[in-house]
């Protein structure tokens, strides 16, 4: 989206000190903080990136939020998919227009809106309907209601099986993902991919011990850690804080069996 800011637009706020809020313009709306107070009809009409000053003379740059200024700052229910994790789910389960993706264990819907902005068709399975809710308002707020069409949460939990077949991706954030090992296999095409992340190297383990004797194979488990670097004039160094550990996802392709009806050969692990 582009172009001038309007009425039901979230928008990021940031001040002369880089500090960053989000909020949602509405006319007559107003944006309260130690800095006064900023009128949301100053930035209704306005072209992305204005500037306008809060009642104390307090500048604020207003832009639309990018999904990393988005997932970090929106209102959550649970422990978000950090940005870093999110990029790679969407390479290691080849999201792309069109698929068709099962995603259980939504949360606040960081990785739901991820999904549908790269144009996936996508369903959830979430235990709780508060959680259910928020992803839903939260994937609206981003995308908006017409690629939020593409979107459906249904309150149920994936440990009693899959109702959806044939589909190119199943995307777990959930305590035991070995236990959906079999309803994958039920519900993906062939050449389909399951995802997983999980906090613990503990439960990742278990995960691919559950891919023996599946039809799943091409296993691997990876770990990404972030370090931004201070560059300021030719003072050059690694920050002291980064992103570190968050998640291990481990994916897998649904192989099954060659002609013949012999299993397909293991990778090495």
């Amino acid at each position: 989206m582009s172009g001038r800011l309007r009425s039901g637009d979230q928008v990021l706020l940031v001040d002369s000190k880089g500090r960053q809020y989000l909020a949602v313009l509405r006319p007559g709306g107003e944006f309260h903080s130690h800095t006064g107070i900023m009128a949301h009809d100053d930035v209704l009409g306005a072209e992305e990136g204005v500037t306008v000053r809060s009642t104390t003379g307090a500048r604020y740059t207003v832009m639309r939020p990018s999904l990393s200024d988005f997932v970090l700052r929106m209102p959550r229910g649970a422990q978000v998919i950090y940005p870093k994790d999110l990029g790679a789910i969407l390479v290691l389960a080849d999201i792309h227009p069109g698929v068709r993706v099962l995603e259980a264990g939504v949360g606040s819907g960081a990785l739901s809106m991820t999904l549908v902005r790269a144009g996936a068709r996508v369903v959830g399975y979430e235990l709780r309907p508060d959680f259910a809710e928020r992803a839903r308002e939260n994937v609206a707020a981003l995308v908006g209601a017409e690629a939020a069409e593409r979107y459906r949460v249904e309150e149920r939990d994936v440990y009693d099986g899959i109702a959806e077949d044939s589909l190119d991706a199943v995307l777990l954030d959930l305590p035991e993902p070995w236990r959906v090992v079999k309803p994958a296999e039920e519900a993906l095409r062939p050449g389909g991919t399951l995802v997983a992340y999980t906090p613990s190297i503990v439960q990742a383990a278990q995960l691919r011990q559950a891919f023996d004797g599946s039809g799943f194979e091409l296993a691997q488990t990876v770990e990404h850690l972030e370090r931004t670097w201070h560059i300021e004039g030719q003072a050059v160094r690694p920050d002291h804080r980064m992103v570190a550990h968050t998640g291990f996802l481990t994916s897998a392709r649904l192989l099954g069996s060659i002609p013949g009806g012999v299993k397909a050969p293991r990778t090495p692990r």
